[in-house]
C-alpha cells in the first residue's frame, strides 16, 4: 500500500492497482468515501476566485459527473454536463427531492450552514409524487390568471416611483436602490396584498436575500407579512395567486401555505433580480450592446438571454437524492447520495458548444430554470422575463446616459455557491428630474 496526499491534503490509501480503497479523515471531518478520494471542493478561495476554471478542473479529471466536497468536506455529486442534467431532471424515479433519504445525515453537524438547503420540511420544494405534482399545477394555474400587460403597467409604475428618489442626484447605487426592489414590489402586487403593505414586503423580501444577521429578520418580517396575508385571503379571497393557491389546496395547513407562498415568492424574487443585474452589468460594460443603450430594445432582448447562458442566475441547485443505485455520467451512485445540480457548468458545456463562435440569439434551450417536475413552474419565467425586462427598459428609457462608476474588472460578486449577483452596481448620470416634476412632452 502506499500513501498518497489529496488536493486537500488528507492521507489517502490506495492499493497496487492505483484504486482507493479507504480515506483517512483529518480530525472532526467525516470519513471520506472511496469513490470521493480525489474530490473537488466546491467552497474555497479556489472555488470563488474562479468557479469556471474549477469545472474546467472537474471535466478534465471526472469527466460529465463529478466527486465533490461541500462545505465541511460533506461529500456529493456535481452534474457538470448538459445531457446529465436533463437527465436527472426529467427522471424522477431515480432522483428523488425529498433530503430524508440522503445517506450522509450522520456526518451533518446541527449547525451546518448549508442546512438550511437541506433540512426537510413539508413544504413544496420538497414534496414528491402526486402531491408535488397538484401543488406545483396550482402554482401554474394560479400565475396563468395574470395579465401580463396589467403586470408591466405594475412594474413600470414601480420603477417609475424608484428611479424618482435617485434621478436627481446623478448616481445610484443600483443593486441597493432598484434591482432588488422592481421584483419585490411586483411579488406584493402578483400575490394580493394591499397597497400599503407593499413596501413592506419589498423591503423585508430584499433584506431576506442579502447575506448576513438582517437576512434572518428580513425573512422573520416577510413571514410575518405572509401569515397575515394568508388570514387574509382566506376571509376574503380576489383575483390573485395567492387567493388562487388557497382555492386550489384546500386541504393544506395554515403553516404549508405560508411556506409555500414564501418559497415562491423568495425563489422568484432573487433570480429575478440577479437576471436584471447581470442583464444591466453586461450592458453597461459590453460593447456589443453598449452602442445601442438609446436605441433598439431588441439588445435588450438579447443580452437577457446571454446572461441565462453565460452568466445564470441561478448557477447551482441542491439537491436530487438517488432513489437506487444508477450510472450516471460513468460515475456510480448509491442510494442515498446527494447530486448537486450545475447550472452554470452544464450551460457551458463544451459538447454543447462545439462552435465557439456561435452566439446565444433565439437560442432558449438553457436549463438556468431547472426543468422537470422541480423545475419553475410554467408561467414562472414568463412572469420574470415581464418583470425584468421592464425594470431595464424603463431605467434606460429614464436614464439613457448610465455609466458604470467603477472600471469593470472593480465590479464584486457575492460570495455564493448558488447565486451569481453582483455586490453593487454604482452608475453616474446625468442627474434629470422626477417624472412628477417632469414638464409634459412638447413644452
Amino acid at each position: 500500500m502506499t500513501n498518497l496526499q489529496d488536493p486537500q491534503g488528507t492521507p489517502t490509501t490506495r492499493d497496487a492497482t492505483g484504486g482507493a480503497d479507504a480515506v483517512t479523515p483529518q480530525p472532526g471531518r467525516p470519513a471520506r468515501p472511496a469513490s470521493h478520494a480525489d474530490a473537488v471542493p466546491l467552497y474555497g478561495p479556489d472555488y470563488r476566485q474562479s468557479p469556471s476554471a474549477v469545472y474546467q478542473r472537474m471535466r478534465r479529471e471526472h469527466g460529465q459527473v463529478a466527486p465533490v466536497l461541500l462545505e465541511g468536506d460533506i461529500p456529493a455529486w456535481f452534474v457538470l454536463g448538459y445531457r446529465e442534467a436533463r437527465q436527472v431532471f426529467g427522471d424522477i424515479k431515480t432522483y428523488g427531492r425529498d433530503p430524508r433519504r440522503w445517506n450522509r445525515w450522520d456526518d451533518v453537524p446541527a449547525d451546518w450552514c448549508l442546512m438550511p438547503w437541506v433540512a426537510y420540511s413539508p413544504m413544496i420544494h420538497f414534496t414528491e409524487g402526486d402531491e408535488h405534482r397538484q401543488r406545483s399545477a396550482a402554482v401554474s394555474d394560479a400565475l396563468a390568471t395574470l395579465d401580463p400587460f396589467e403586470l408591466r403597467a405594475h412594474c413600470e409604475r414601480f420603477a417609475d416611483g424608484l428611479i424618482d428618489t435617485f434621478a436627481p442626484s446623478g448616481s445610484a447605487d443600483l443593486i441597493l436602490d432598484y434591482i432588488y426592489s422592481v421584483p419585490a414590489l411586483a411579488m406584493g402586487f402578483i400575490f394580493g396584498l394591499p397597497e400599503d403593505r407593499l413596501e413592506a414586503v419589498s423591503e423585508a423580501l430584499t433584506l431576506s436575500v442579502i447575506s448576513g444577521e438582517e437576512a434572518i429578520a428580513g425573512q422573520q418580517r416577510a413571514n410575518e407579512l405572509v401569515d397575515e396575508l394568508v388570514k387574509a385571503k382566506r376571509e376574503s379571497p380576489g383575483a390573485d395567486v395567492t387567493s388562487q393557491y388557497i382555492r386550489a389546496c384546500p386541504d393544506l395547513t395554515h403553516e404549508q401555505l405560508v411556506g409555500d407562498l414564501m418559497v415562491m415568492m423568495v425563489t422568484a424574487m432573487g433570480p429575478t433580480s440577479y437576471w436584471i443585474g447581470n442583464t444591466l452589468r453586461l450592458l453597461l460594460t459590453d460593447s456589443r450592446f453598449a452602442v445601442t443603450l438609446s436605441g433598439g430594445r431588441r439588445s435588450i432582448g438579447e443580452a437577457m438571454t446571454e446572461v441565462l447562458w453565460a452568466d445564470s442566475p441561478v448557477q447551482n441547485i441542491i439537491g436530487r437524492y438517488a432513489v437506487r443505485d444508477t450510472i450516471l455520467g460513468g460515475q456510480r451512485i448509491r442510494t442515498g447520495d446527494l447530486l448537486v445540480l450545475g447550472l452554470a457548468a452544464a450551460n457551458a458545456d463544451p459538447l454543447l458548444w462545439p462552435d465557439s463562435t456561435v452566439g446565444f440569439a433565439g437560442n432558449h434551450a438553457y436549463v438556468s430554470f431547472g426543468g422537470g417536475d422541480y423545475g419553475c413552474p410554467v408561467g414562472a419565467p414568463e412572469t420574470a422575463k415581464v418583470i425584468a425586462e421592464t425594470a431595464i427598459e424603463v431605467l434606460l428609457d429614464r436614464v439613457p446616459d448610465l455609466e458604470l462608476a467603477v472600471e469593470p474588472d472593480e465590479l464584486q460578486w457575492m460570495d455564493s455557491l448558488w447565486y451569481r449577483c453582483l455586490v453593487s452596481l454604482p452608475v453616474t448620470f446625468t442627474p434629470a428630474p422626477s417624472a412628477s416634476q417632469a414638464p409634459p412632452d412638447g413644452s
